[in-house]
């Protein structure tokens, strides 16, 4: 039997056995590749506009191009179905987490480089690992334990507390505590809404929920930077459509391990248009993050009546 295919941020636990459905591995692959390698894209032309405008802007202009730019293509395709029907609370507190997540991540690479924020923001699947326990009932493993000594280990080393306080580093610190918490509430979550009302919902709502941020924060764009926002828009919404249609083709764990794509593509992005070179205890920190949220992916094989423990 195969695992239910969560969309893009559930990528760490799947929760229940569905019927088989065929499968294509590499398509998957690929496309959750490019995915992962767009996101920094998205991240790198917020950095860049928050030379001018609050990063609070910047993340509710996010929310709200993506919005204006999905709408009508669901409401066309779906009509009513564009919108989940019922189980609002659930998706209501999954987008408060999400956008609350990414309104932190916009602030912090304001002002620190874009892959030591990334880094430090990757202790959300291993903080999800953990939070599943309490909150969704499942097991607290030795596996579990051992990711979250190393990635705490990982984070000292990124944030460094002997070279100084560092507000930024804090800041993707919390966004990644909060979007675990948007990772376990989506598993949480019962709904039998597809994924592009779901995406379409989380979009319409996160714009409303951060304009009280952006009125706070407001400056006018030029007409120079409106291609920006445009971009911005369309990498968040390419990106999710692309990693829940290779969610939907392969395995989650297959996939899962591309999610650190991110850091390469925040790497390259930081060096090529902002001079950002990682330090040494950056990369060993990141390495430690990755290798210990791998740990959490790794799995034995199932068993043919039911899921791997």
């Amino acid at each position: 039997m195969f695992r239910r295919k969560p969309d893009h941020a559930d990528y760490t636990e799947p929760a229940q056995v569905i019927e088989p459905r065929a499968e294509r591995p590499l398509f998957a692959i690929v496309l959750m590749a490019i995915a992962m390698l767009l996101i920094p894209g998205a991240d790198g032309i917020a950095k860049h506009l928050s030379t001018d405008l609050s990063p609070l802007f910047i993340s509710w202009a996010r929310y709200l191009v993506a919005s204006l730019l999905l709408a009508p293509v669901a409401f066309a395709l779906k009509g009513r179905d564009a919108l989940p029907r019922g189980g609002y609370l659930p998706q209501v507190m999954r987008t408060v987490f999400l956008v609350s997540a990414m309104s932190l991540y916009f602030v912090a690479i304001a002002t620190v480089p874009l892959a030591t924020a990334i880094s430090a923001f990757f202790i959300a699947p291993i903080a999800a690992a953990v939070l599943s326990v309490p909150l969704l009932g499942e097991r607290l493993t030795g596996r579990k334990i051992a990711a979250l000594v190393l990635g705490f280990l990982g984070v000292l080393l990124i944030v460094n507390p002997t070279s100084g306080f560092e507000p930024g580093l804090l800041l993707a610190i919390a966004a990644g505590i909060l979007f675990a918490c948007y990772m376990v509430a989506t598993r949480k979550a019962v709904s039998g809404s597809g994924p592009l009302a779901t995406l379409n919902f989380q979009c319409i709502l996160g714009a409303l929920v951060l304009t009280p941020q952006a009125i706070y924060a407001w400056s006018w764009p030029n007409l120079d930077q409106l291609p920006f926002f445009l971009a911005i828009g369309l990498i968040s919404v390419g990106s999710h459509i692309l990693s829940i249609t290779a969610m939907r083709n392969a395995e989650a764990s297959l996939l899962s391990p591309l999610v650190y794509l991110e850091l390469v593509g925040s790497v390259i992005i930081g060096f090529a248009f902002f001079n950002e070179v990682p330090g040494l205890m950056v990369l060993a920190g990141a390495a430690i993050i990755v290798g210990s949220g791998l740990m959490l992916v790794v799995r034995r094989k199932p068993r043919v009546h039911g899921m791997a423990p």
